[in-house]
């Protein structure tokens, strides 16, 4: 047969609807592997800090766990997530029926758009947001409105004012990625009491584990006062499980019954569990996380200040800086085997998105960053 037209007018890309069609692909950080067979690079000798990924790997405990449920892949996995959901609701304060799980945090932000959003309904986000909220948005068939930031985080006063009697979600990042930016919890719950009850407040505290002590504040708390918030944090980060994607969602138990009739069987694995649960226990390893994560942010914004450029004050585990003409600087680094985050795609073409890595590697992007951005070409 011959080859035929999937994009003409009797092909079936064609057949798809305009919102799906018209969704750009979420980008992920560029794998070390895909540098080093661009650039000719030994894996080795490459520095990844574009993922927001925990430089310390996972926790020995989650390791072991990992391991160990290894044994049982033939299997599947407990559908209901039972002993970490018992572990996070020992945790957290609160019972398992107000808790959903997901592959990442990303899918519980998924289930949100999918349970409640369709053709006809809007949702509420920031300009500088995170992008999968825009994606989950159309890729639901309703409409999003994008606000305009405040000092490149949520201008909360203007997101209330933006809200329609077809909103049905509004998305708040804190510490926002990719811009750090961060709110007070005072002024969250504030704003969260003044959001209709028929609008999800969807509060994605994906860094959450990164806040200094003086910054947290008892979100968890708030779902039993306020029934439309729904609280997503993730495994991926603090925790160092990114390539298990384990996620979690904390609601009223209405809230939570509808995203479980949305979501996938089986949507987090065996491994992912055991791993999660100990995890969770391994209170040692995540204080050590965010010690070192405080270093480090340290050690870059130092270098940023005497190299002149220009930085968001961030509460997360990255950090956005201004150098210009980002794309050339960003192909500089990579020559000299070193991978960041462009954030162009967000509207931020003279920034760069930097994740917080081991000292060495700090060291490693500070070194390139100079001549990179002088646009001398690796030797």
């Amino acid at each position: 047969m011959p080859p035929q037209d999937i994009h003409g007018e009797h092909g079936i890309v064609v057949q798809a609807p305009d919102n799906i069609r018209a969704i750009s692909p979420y980008q992920p950080g560029k794998p070390i592997s895909e540098l080093a067979r661009e650039m000719a690079l030994a894996e080795r000798d490459i520095v990844k800090l574009a993922s927001n990924e925990n430089p310390l790997g996972m926790s020995p405990a989650a390791r072991d766990a990992a391991s160990a449920a290894l044994v049982e892949v033939a299997r599947y996995p407990d559908g209901n997530g039972f002993a970490l959901k018992a572990a996070l609701s020992s945790r957290l304060g609160v019972g398992a029926e107000r808790i959903v799980l997901g592959n990442g945090s990303n899918d519980v932000l998924e289930l949100a758009a999918r349970a409640l959003l369709a053709p006809g309904r809007t949702a509420v986000y920031s300009q500088y947001g995170f992008a999968v909220y825009a994606l989950a948005t159309r890729a639901a068939g309703a409409t999003g409105i994008e606000v305009g930031a405040r000092d490149y985080g949520h201008d909360l006063d203007a997101m209330g004012g933006a809200i329609r009697p077809d909103t049905r979600v509004l998305f708040i990042a804190n510490p926002n990625n990719p811009t750090g930016t961060f709110i007070d919890g005072d002024v969250i719950e504030s704003f969260v009491a003044r959001v209709p009850q028929d609008v999800l407040v969807v509060l994605d505290e994906a860094y959450t584990e990164y806040l200094e002590p003086a910054r947290r504040y008892d979100s968890i708390a708030w779902t039993a006062r306020y029934p439309n918030l729904l609280v997503t944090r993730t495994f991926s980060k603090a925790y160092g499980l990114a390539g298990l994607r384990v996620g979690y969602g904390i609601g009223h138990p209405a809230v939570i019954d509808l995203l479980n009739r949305v979501r996938q069987p089986f949507n987090v694995g065996s491994v992912s569990l055991a791993a999660a649960e100990a995890a969770l226990g391994d209170e040692e390893f995540l204080a050590r996380s965010a010690e070192l994560n405080d270093r480090g942010m340290r050690q870059l914004t130092e270098a940023f200040a005497r190299l002149g450029l220009e930085w968001i004050p961030s509460a997360g585990n990255f950090v956005a800086l201004r150098v210009g003409d980002a794309a050339a600087v960003n192909l500089g680094l990579l020559r000299r085997g070193v991978i960041v985050r462009p954030i162009g795609g967000y509207g931020m073409p003279e920034w760069l998105r930097v994740s917080v890595g081991l000292p060495e590697e700090n060291a490693r992007f500070i070194e390139a960053l100079s001549p990179a951005l002088q646009g001398r070409t690796a030797q």
